[in-house]
């Protein structure tokens, strides 16, 4: 078998066979295979496209070309949530404790933030003592100990997928379904888990832009992981604003832990975590999503959810005193404010442009090299649709390592429009696909 010829195939549009696919992918993980070849493959691909079939055998393949967990003393009640990234989303301190205070058994690999994403770990190491390099024994213990246990993804968890983004992001190729699909669910089937509940974020601080592409990808990942017989849906959310109030580390762990403390029953981030969980739920457990709805609602306001995630903080070395304290596990160095210049409604704001206002206070990463402040981000005191005085506190800019705020503040508040007339609500949740 010859690179050149399965190139060739695909470049006239042909399907690759499961021999092909697992031929490149094994043959250039081990470097047996050249990167000018990858990359014109990878754009082949990205022109001609690869059916469910193709894209299961390549999810598949670069799944097993590093380590696999064994969840299987878990049962069939194992379930993993994965976002396609956005600002503010701090859903999975959320949905992970609903989910494993009520019986499911969440084992999770996340990552970490770059540009204007956030990522999980990032936000996780913001909590003192907290430990998201485990290996493998102490990942499991802690799961059976409290049915939740998240950690970083390891070097070797589907190092495949790991090289050809590397040379997707330099070839641009990285815009192509299948092969956002296959780097999406390479990763969950490596995770082990049975049942996978995807929040696909669509809009200007999401990735997939528009609902039409969310959809496509939504309809993909469903359909690829069916075909590696995992019980699966997917939940397209809105990304045009940023989710929740907070957007940085200890800020959005601090609102996570507010929420799971039952102070707020409706808004955007109450919303879609309780759908996110409710699916988790009835997929892991097998039972209709109404009744599922109801116990994770249950979770939050008993105070059973806020007790598991204690439990799971603490488990991983994390000092959960600071909660008791919120004002001064979120104290920043620096704090500035955007203030309304006139009585009007805010109608928009930019996710993506926030998300970067916030980087540039020092909450994410421009390269992987960079370091984070903790501190850093923004408090969005109103959202879309509010209607504000002239003077009113709109966005307060936090950080300690950032002491001029201009640029950011110009940014953000650049991401902010208003008018006399008040916007037509939005919707939240666009579609569930199962």
């Amino acid at each position: 078998m010859r690179i050149y010829d399965i190139i060739e195939k695909k470049r006239f549009g042909n399907a690759l066979t499961e021999e092909e696919i697992r031929f490149f992918v094994n043959g250039y993980a081990a470097g047996e295979i050249y990167d000018y070849q990858i990359s014109a493959l990878l754009m082949a691909i990205c022109i001609n496209g690869m059916n469910d079939s193709e894209t299961a055998v390549l999810t598949d393949a670069m799944a097993k070309s590093g380590d696999m967990l064994d969840l299987s003393r878990f049962g069939a009640n194992t379930v993993d949530k994965h976002s396609t990234g956005g600002v503010g989303d701090k859903t999975t301190l959320i949905v992970a404790p609903i989910a494993a205070s009520l019986g499911c058994n969440v084992v999770k690999l996340s990552g970490r933030g770059l540009g204007h994403t956030g990522g999980t770990i990032d936000k996780l190491e913001s909590i003192p003592g907290f430990r998201t390099e485990l290996d493998n024994a102490e990942f499991m213990a802690i799961a059976e100990k409290c049915g939740l246990s998240v950690c970083g993804a390891g070097a070797n968890i589907a190092p495949a997928d790991k090289k050809l983004y590397a040379l997707r992001d330099v070839t641009a190729t990285v815009e192509s379904i299948p092969l956002i699909v296959s780097s999406i669910m390479s990763k969950k089937l490596a995770g082990g888990a049975k049942n996978i509940v995807l929040d696909v974020k669509t809009g200007s601080g999401a990735f997939m832009k528009t609902l039409e592409s969310s959809r496509e990808l939504a309809n993909r990942m469903v359909a690829i992981g069916k075909l590696s017989n995992k019980n699966i849906s997917a939940v397209i959310t809105n990304m045009d604003k940023p989710l929740g109030y907070c957007v940085g580390n200890a800020l959005e762990v601090a609102e996570a832990v507010s929420l799971l403390r039952n102070n707020q029953s409706d808004g955007d981030l109450y919303n879609i975590c309780v759908t996110l969980s409710s699916e988790m739920v009835s997929l892991s457990k097998n039972i209709p999503i109404d009744e599922a709805v109801l116990l994770v609602k249950d979770a939050i306001e008993s105070g059973k959810a806020y007790e598991c995630f204690k439990s799971w903080i603490s488990l991983q070395g994390g000092d959960v005193s600071v909660f008791d304290d919120l004002d001064s596990f979120v104290n920043a160095k620096y704090i500035s404010c955007i203030k309304a210049e006139k009585d009007c409604y805010i109608t928009s704001v930019n996710a993506s442009e926030v998300g970067v206002s916030a980087m540039m206070l020092g909450a994410g990463r421009a390269s992987k090299l960079d370091s984070i402040d903790y501190s850093a981000g923004i408090v969005l005191h109103r959202r879309v649709g509010d209607r504000v005085k002239k003077g009113d506190i709109i966005a307060e800019l936090r950080s300690s390592s950032v002491s001029d705020h201009t640029a950011a503040k110009n940014r953000c508040l650049g991401a902010i429009t208003f008018s006399q007339e008040k916007p037509s609500d939005e919707l939240l949740i666009y579609d569930i696909i199962r």
